[in-house]
């Protein structure tokens, strides 16, 4: 569980969080959602101890975050950034995979247990020799991930970790953070600015420029928040476009087939019963 209470940063006389609260859940995926330059990656900074606070408590697990030397935070979180390149550390992806494991001084045959059994839930396995020049860039990504789970962290994020992927790669990876979040290990956060995806989170965080927290709240419960709606209809899947116009036209259908089709896809997101 994270807990933050009052949390207070500033950068160059620029104020980024002004009494921030929040909390996480164990085994809870979060969106977290904000204009550029709202603080998302400066929050996971400061949760991985990358960055001092001035004011304020941070909690994992019931322990104040500044009980935890960096070495410590540092297993118990996860991190996979844009660009997969700045995490691999090892001569081919076996080496890479085994890298932190060798730090916590486990033996030859746990490492090579662990490696295997996250290739395997990743479909790497037939990548385990290659080097990271011979891999896509979906593929180092995959790898970045499998790093990641190995070392069977509490909390996993994913700092806009599809940026540079195309788009049949985003939708495998978006099915590794499924697969992850299904087995409620761990809490998940995916900084995303894709809303389709972010919906289907358990809650979607949205930090404003005023250094404060806009929105928290299920999927189901911010699409019927007009503010919400509001500012982000436009990026809204089509068929919950077609569902607020609808609404706010008091229009009915006149096309059996279309309005079939189209309840079908609001049933898909919890929207009508």
């Amino acid at each position: 569980m994270i807990i933050v209470e009052n949390l207070c940063f500033s950068y160059n006389d620029r104020t980024v969080f002004n009494h921030l609260n929040f909390q996480i859940m164990d085994g809870q995926w979060i969106a977290l959602m904000g204009d550029n330059g709202s603080g998302k990656t400066t929050l996971v900074n400061i949760l991985v101890g990358l960055l001092s606070f001035s004011k304020g408590n941070i909690w994992i697990n019931n322990t104040k975050i500044n009980h935890f030397n960096n070495h410590s935070l540092r297993t118990m979180i996860g991190i996979i950034f844009q660009n997969p390149d700045y995490q691999f550390v090892g001569f081919d992806v076996r080496s890479d995979m085994a890298f932190g494991l060798e730090n916590q001084n486990l033996s030859r045959i746990i490492i090579q247990q662990k490696i295997i059994k996250y290739a395997y839930m990743l479909n790497i396995e037939h990548l385990l020799d290659k080097k990271p020049q011979e891999l896509s860039g979906g593929q180092k990504q995959k790898v970045a991930i499998a790093s990641v789970l190995v070392m069977e962290p509490q909390i996993i994020i994913f700092d806009e970790s599809t940026a540079f992927l195309d788009p049949k790669s985003v939708q495998e990876i978006y099915q590794i953070i499924h697969q992850i979040h299904q087995q409620k290990k761990q809490i998940l956060i995916t900084i995303t600015h894709d809303l389709t995806f972010a919906l289907q989170s358990d809650e979607i965080m949205i930090l404003n420029q005023q250094g404060d927290l806009w929105k928290k709240n299920r999927p189901i419960d911010l699409l019927r928040d007009n503010d919400f709606v509001h500012k982000y209809f436009d990026n809204l899947p089509l068929a919950l476009q077609i569902y607020y116009q609808l609404e706010k036209e008091k229009l009915n259908f006149k096309n059996q087939k279309l309005y079939k089709e189209i309840k079908e896809l609001l049933w898909q997101y919890n929207l009508i019963r």
